[in-house]
């Protein structure tokens, strides 16, 4: 299977919404309920209004899910909670179909993101994440694609859940 990304667009919103009520995503993506909250999330982005760099997941060139990038001190309050220096990019995904979960596609997709994205930026030399402690499907994936946990923290921005702090050097 051949993974690649594109970047989201505004035609991209409603396959997005539709993504993110599929029981599996929505579990861990909670506060994106209504097609308008989708919009006002990620319209900014898409128009450049905020750092965040939004793409499909393309397998074999069909949208199978969505990632992002952002530099973690464009963020100031994640920044703080997660503590860490300049040069560290944030990344976040999903797979939108639950099938394709816990075969190594999201592994893949990580590492590929990481060689072909987030560290074709000279300036970035590591990136984090922070999975929900109880998402061991999602742990574990960053795991093989190289993450190590560095911590857990309280995340006062999703009701003081416990995260998992993951990390990669270049």
């Amino acid at each position: 299977m051949r993974i690649g990304f594109r970047s989201l667009e505004s035609a991209d919103l409603r396959l997005l919404h539709t993504w993110l009520q599929r029981e599996h995503v929505r579990r861990w993506w909670t506060k994106h309920e209504t097609y308008e909250d989708v919009v006002q999330h990620y319209l900014p982005a898409i128009e450049g209004r905020q750092p965040t760099e939004l793409y499909v997941i393309l397998f074999d060139g069909l949208p199978a899910g969505f990632i992002q990038t952002y530099l973690v001190s464009d963020y100031p309050e994640y920044r703080e909670l997660v503590g860490v220096e300049d040069g560290v990019a944030g990344v976040d995904l999903f797979l939108a179909d639950e099938q394709l979960t816990g075969h190594g596609l999201g592994s893949e997709t990580l590492r590929e993101f990481l060689r072909d994205i987030v560290f074709s930026e000279p300036a970035t030399h590591a990136c984090v994440a922070d999975p929900d402690i109880e998402n061991l499907v999602s742990i574990r994936a960053f795991e093989k694609a190289g993450f190590r946990a560095v911590r857990q923290f309280l995340d006062p921005t999703d009701g003081n859940r416990l995260h998992t702090l993951v990390r990669i050097d270049r």
